[in-house]
Formats: structure tokens, sequence, C-alpha cells
């Protein structure tokens, strides 16, 4: 189990982190790589989850006069390129402490590196008035 302030995300809710193949290897070991090198979060995910409607196109369906048929999706952006990725509905609950967490913790790690440019900025401040008196 991985713990986290705001949610408990138990290992066999995370199914989908055993993917197989060489392209699931690849991302695998290096989330490791960084996971021990940096300390990070696992198991957090990035994005938002959205819910939205959609018509299936048959006339004797309820979704031609109605709102449509609900789809689940999680939208996020590798390298700068958006991906969105269609959620089962059972999904949504698990997935969502997670998206929620990786939004927080994302935020978190924003707050620590604009803190240090701060910090930084002041030292150098503080360091010239020193060398002028």
């Amino acid at each position: 189990m991985v713990f986290w302030h705001f949610c408990v995300v138990n290992r066999a809710q995370t199914r989908w982190f055993a993917a197989k193949g060489d392209k699931a290897a690849r991302l695998r070991q290096r989330k490791f790589e960084l996971i021990h090198k940096y300390g990070i979060l696992d198991g957090l995910l990035p994005g938002s989850l959205a819910l939205t409607h959609r018509r299936c196109g048959k006339p004797t369906c309820h979704c031609a006069t109605d709102m449509g048929h609900p789809l689940w999706s999680l939208s996020f952006s590798v390298n700068g390129k958006k991906h969105v990725e269609r959620i089962p509905a059972a999904w949504v609950p698990l997935l969502r402490p997670l998206v929620r967490g990786g939004r927080a913790y994302k935020a978190a790690v924003a707050e620590v590196l604009a803190a240090n440019a701060q910090l930084l900025a002041l030292w150098r401040r503080q360091s010239e008035r020193r060398v002028r008196r």
C-alpha cells in the first residue's frame, strides 16, 4: 500500500502499472529510476477526469432525445502532446483520488521550486548589500 495524507491506494487497484511489453518495461524502468533518484511519490496520475455524453446514432436509442450515453475520460499531456484515454465508469472512484493527488503533488513541487528561486533572489540581494557596506 502507498500512503498519502489525502488518499490510500491499494496496489491491487493500480493494475494498469502491470502493463506488458517492451514499451511498458522501459517506462516502468525509467519511472523507478526517477522515483528512487528524486523520492517522487508513486501511483499518482496527471491530468483531469471528465464526464461527457455522446449519442450513439441509433434513432430508437434513448440518447437520441436525452443527454446521451455517459463517457468518462482522462486527459493528460506527455512531452507537450495532449492525450485522452477513455475510462470505464467503474474505474472513476479509484482514479479520482490519484488524479487529485497528482494535482496536489504537482502544485507542491511547483511551490517548492518557486520558494527556492525566491530564496536565491533574496540571498543575492542580501549578499550585494553586505558587499556595499
